[in-house]
């Protein structure tokens, strides 16, 4: 089966353009980043901050199933309800820097919406080294369960 989630990923280019069109309506999409709670249930990590504004920051804590944990946090630059976030990702204790990510948010009908994420690295083989990694199974499968936990919220 084809996954829902698109990457696109131009070679010679230092980002990755990602796209889902979900089964929700735009708020409940929006909400399913925003709300500390949904965002644990979807992404399976732990929320240790969340501020959702201009200058807010965010950390994230997963554990893995040997009891490893990893920590994942940003500053957000840009932050406009249903419509869009801005900001910045980093993985603690590796060897990856910082992304630049864009967050738009965006209504298809009012049952449906769509989430275009534009991931900016510092260097092509940075970027390359994340698609590396099992990356699109993994956003393709957290998109997934996002569109199953929200889904119950309707």
């Amino acid at each position: 089966m084809e996954p829902k989630t698109k990457i696109h990923a131009e070679d010679g280019k230092q980002e990755i353009l990602i796209t889902r069109e979900f089964d929700l309506p735009l708020e409940l999409l929006f909400k399913a980043y925003v709300e500390p709670e949904i965002v644990e249930q979807w992404m399976g990590t732990k929320v240790l901050k969340l501020e959702n504004k201009k200058h807010g920051s965010w950390q994230f804590e997963t554990t893995d199933p040997k009891g490893n944990k990893y920590g994942f946090n940003g500053v957000i630059h840009e932050f406009f309800p249903n419509r869009k976030i801005t900001r910045t990702f980093e993985m603690e204790n590796t060897s990856f820097p910082v992304q630049l990510e864009f967050l738009d948010f965006e209504s298809l009908t009012a049952a449906t919406s769509k989430l275009t994420m534009h991931m900016v690295f510092r260097s092509v083989a940075d970027r390359d080294a994340m698609l590396k990694l099992p990356f699109s199974q993994g956003i393709n499968m957290a998109h997934n369960r996002l569109q199953e936990v929200v889904s119950q919220l309707k």
